[in-house]
C-alpha cells in the first residue's frame, strides 16, 4: 500500500492511492479511516503530507472529518446529473432506478404581487399556484420543492400533483413546452425548517437549486426553488474551451 515515488508532489501520490482504496472498498462508505499516525506510517509518508491529501480530500467532498471522533468515508450521491440537463426531479429518481414518490404536498393560490409579476411579466389580475412538496425515492426523502407557476398553466387538480412531474403537469394541455432554464447552484449548511424536513442532521449540508424555467416562446413559466440533500445528489457541468 505504500506510495512510491515518481515526478508529481506526494501529496496528490496520496489522494490518487486513497481514492483507489476506496473504489476499490478497502475503505467503505461510512467507515472511519486509521489514526493520522498508522495511515501516514502505512502509506509510508510524513503527517504533514497525509494531512495535506486529507484537506483535500475533506474539500472534494470525499471524507468528511469530525473533531474528536475521527475520518470518514462520504458516501456517493444516489443521484448525479449534468446541470446542462435540464429533467425533472421524479426523471432524476428514475433515472437512477428509484421510484419516486411524495409524502408531503402544500398547494396555495394567491393573487399577483409585485414580486410575481415581475417574474412571470403577467398582470394583476393572474393568479400564482405555489406548490410545495417533499420528494422521495423509495420512500426516502431527498428533495424539498418549492414551484410556482401561473393558474392558468397548471391545470390538474391538487391531489393529481402527489406523484405528477411539474413538467408534465404544466405541458399536459400541449401549448406549453419547457424548452431551458436559467439555474443558479447555492450550497447552503443546516436549515432548521428544511434539514428537519428532509430528516439530515447537522452535518448533512444542502443544495439549493433555483431556476426560472422558460417556454420555447420565451415565456417564464415556471420559477423553483429546490433544496437538495448533498450527500444524495451531485450536479456537474460540461465546460467547452471556446
Amino acid at each position: 500500500m505504500m506510495v512510491k515515488a515518481d515526478q508529481r508532489h506526494l501529496y496528490v501520490q496520496v489522494i490518487e492511492r486513497l481514492k483507489n482504496d476506496i473504489e476499490l472498498g478497502i475503505f467503505k462508505e461510512n467507515a472511519r479511516f486509521p489514526s493520522e499516525f498508522e495511515l501516514a506510517r502505512t502509506l509510508g509518508v510524513s503527517r504533514a503530507t497525509l494531512r495535506e491529501a486529507l484537506r483535500v480530500l475533506e474539500e472534494e467532498k470525499v471524507i468528511v472529518r469530525k473533531h474528536g471522533v475521527g475520518t470518514f468515508v462520504n458516501p456517493k450521491p444516489l443521484f448525479s446529473s449534468g446541470i446542462e440537463h435540464l429533467s425533472s426531479v421524479s426523471s432524476m429518481i428514475r433515472a437512477a432506478g428509484m421510484e419516486p414518490g411524495t409524502i408531503f404536498l402544500d398547494v396555495t393560490e394567491t393573487d399577483s404581487c409585485e414580486d410575481s409579476m415581475e417574474k412571470f411579466d403577467c398582470s394583476l389580475g393572474d393568479r400564482l399556484v405555489t406548490i410545495k412538496r417533499v420528494r422521495t425515492a423509495d420512500q426516502e426523502p431527498v428533495v424539498y420543492c418549492i414551484d410556482q407557476v401561473l393558474s392558468k398553466n397548471i391545470p390538474l387538480k391538487t391531489d393529481e400533483l402527489l406523484n405528477e412531474s411539474i413538467f408534465d403537469a404544466i405541458e399536459k394541455s400541449g401549448t406549453i413546452r419547457i424548452a431551458q432554464a436559467v439555474a443558479h447552484i447555492e450550497p447552503v449548511g443546516y436549515d432548521d425548517v428544511v434539514s428537519s424536513i428532509l430528516r439530515c442532521g447537522v452535518d448533512v449540508p444542502l443544495l439549493v437549486l433555483l431556476q426560472r424555467h422558460y417556454s420555447e416562446e420565451g415565456e417564464m413559466v415556471l420559477y423553483s426553488k429546490n433544496y437538495f440533500r448533498a450527500d444524495k445528489f451531485s450536479f456537474h457541468v460540461v465546460r467547452k474551451r471556446v
